[in-house]
């Protein structure tokens, strides 16, 4: 497995409170559902109370989980790659548009994943957990606002980066092998992840990329500026966060 675990990071812009801030939030949550495992019962109720169901949110019953189930996970493994992915990826995107446009972005990257997710799942009776629907919708905006920011990733024991494009371009391109794979046959590598969720999380999160491109004046994709009376932004590295 390859993961990421740093960045080229924006330099200045406005700092990253909310996305450090739910990163807190989905591990205090995580914390609660563990304490629920002292009581026979209660951590599987707790999850189909606050995670999506499908069916009911097609019903228009329980549509307050479209919002907490974001914040729930599954195992220690859900937590750990989500808040990895959303810790390296989150922070630019908020330092450029600021963190009430990143509240409201990462909220309905998060209800677009979820409305994938039901248009291919409208049937099931299965909670949907976990905050990689609006953290695919951040790494599609950072496809296209930092495409050739260097992430730096792990492999076993080696580190070594790698320009975004290349990394989020073979992850979305396993997203959707997989979520295809998903529609024809269910099999033990496909059950269970929401696939068509980081799809649509994803798409998503491209288009409002483009729409921050243009908005904060960013360098166009073949590299000239749009105008010359803002600096271009740059990218000192993570490292000694990693």
């Amino acid at each position: 497995m390859i993961f990421p675990i740093g960045d080229d990071n924006v330099k200045g812009g406005h700092y990253p409170y909310f996305s450090y801030a739910f990163i807190a939030l989905n591990i205090l949550a995580f914390l609660y559902e563990l304490s629920l495992n002292a009581t026979p019962g209660a951590l599987n109720q707790f999850i189909f109370d606050y995670g999506a169901l499908p069916i009911e949110i097609q019903n228009g019953e329980d549509l307050h989980t479209l919002f907490t189930s974001m914040f729930l996970h599954g195992g220690w493994m859900h937590l750990i790659g989500n808040m990895l992915f959303l810790w390296v990826f989150a922070d630019n995107i908020e330092a450029t548009i600021g963190s009430s446009r990143f509240i409201l972005f990462y909220f309905l990257g998060g209800l677009a994943a979820h409305a994938c997710h039901i248009y291919f799942n409208m049937y099931s009776e299965v909670p949907t957990v976990g905050a990689s629907g609006a953290i695919s919708a951040v790494m599609g905006a950072y496809l296209v606002m930092f495409p050739s920011s260097r992430v730096k990733v792990l492999l076993l024991f080696f580190t070594f980066r790698v320009p975004a494009l290349i990394f989020l371009g073979i992850w979305i391109w396993q997203q959707w092998m997989a979520g295809s794979a998903a529609l024809e046959v269910a099999t033990a590598e496909n059950s269970g992840v929401a696939y068509w969720a980081h799809i649509g999380g994803f798409v998503f999160g491209v288009i409002a990329g483009f729409y921050y491109r243009t908005k904060f004046n960013m360098p166009a994709l073949d590299g000239k500026r749009r105008s010359p009376d803002r600096p271009a932004p740059t990218y000192p590295r993570k490292d000694e966060f990693v």
